[in-house]
């Protein structure tokens, strides 16, 4: 079994119209070393997590449970090692894949080879050994996302939240051994460890020396990457994710579920790439 003692997570109902998103900040550094798998002598039990968690039928990618439980029956009751390079995305399956990882009956070894923010931290959580390589960061904060309704749903929602604050502050106490005050204020800050602050704090067990991009290939697909990076303009501007994937769907031409074997683009329209523009420099 896992050698450590980490609590399950409640599994609780998204709340109505709920959508999620990645930190902005966060997701315009990523976009910038959004990492391909590579293949090495240890791929058959290694789970690559270099993607948004949670499905983005806009690209075709994003990391979700169903696919982690998966490789997992795959790899069977051996240890894995667990490569993450995430701007985080969907803390709903962010917390259903730390159970899944949490449950797996060997060890589980996290390498932290670029970005754990937001609702991939949790994941790392899941880690009996994790280690971060240099130039790498985790990052925590309180979980957010954008609910659409009526009085009745904010309310709904912001009770959700607040226990869901709870829940994630349990993983961490569990897991890092840090004063649950602590931890409080490292999660309302919304704050950004380093490798040896994160040793320090508990988060991480160990760096590793390994360069950003070492393990990895250089990057995803050149469109795929073209898009991120809009993606993450648009996102700075304060655009919400589902405008987002319709603008670029829009400039693209290409449909929002396209399946993840679509390698190219329609092409751009002018007009589309125009209003973008003009909503990034607003």
């Amino acid at each position: 079994m896992s050698l450590r003692s980490l609590p399950n997570a409640p599994t609780m109902a998204r709340p109505q119209n709920y959508q999620w998103d990645a930190p902005c900040d966060v997701l315009a550094k990523w976009a910038e070393h959004s990492f391909a798998a590579a293949p090495g002598a240890d791929a058959d039990a290694t789970i690559s997590i270099f993607d948004v968690i949670g499905e983005d039928g806009w690209t075709g990618g994003g990391v979700t449970a169903k696919r982690i439980s998966a490789a997992l029956r795959s790899i069977g009751n051996r240890d894995v090692i667990v490569r993450i390079n995430s701007p985080g995305g969907d803390m709903f399956e962010g917390i259903a894949i730390y159970n899944l990882l949490r449950t797996h009956p060997a060890k589980v070894t996290v390498e932290v080879l670029g970005w754990a923010a937001s609702a991939a931290s949790i994941i790392a959580m899941a880690g009996d050994e994790i280690r971060m390589g240099l130039g790498t960061f985790i990052m925590v904060h309180k979980p957010w996302g954008m609910v659409v309704g009526t009085d009745d749903d904010f309310l709904d929602a912001a009770d959700l939240f607040k226990t869901f604050t709870a829940a994630l502050v349990d993983i961490y106490e569990a897991r890092t051994g840090m004063k649950r005050s602590e931890i409080e204020a490292l999660v309302a800050a919304e704050t950004f460890m380093g490798p040896s602050e994160a040793v320090k704090n508990g988060f991480a067990d160990s760096i590793m020396e390994k360069e950003i991009g070492e393990g990895a290939n250089a990057a995803a697909r050149p469109e795929i990457h073209a898009k991120r990076r809009l993606d993450a303009l648009l996102a700075q501007a304060g655009v919400p994710r589902v405008e987002r994937r319709r603008m670029l769907k829009e400039a693209t031409g290409t449909m929002h579920d396209a399946a993840p074997a679509v390698t190219h683009d329609a092409g751009l329209d002018p007009a589309a790439l125009q209003r973008l523009i003009a909503t990034i420099r607003s």
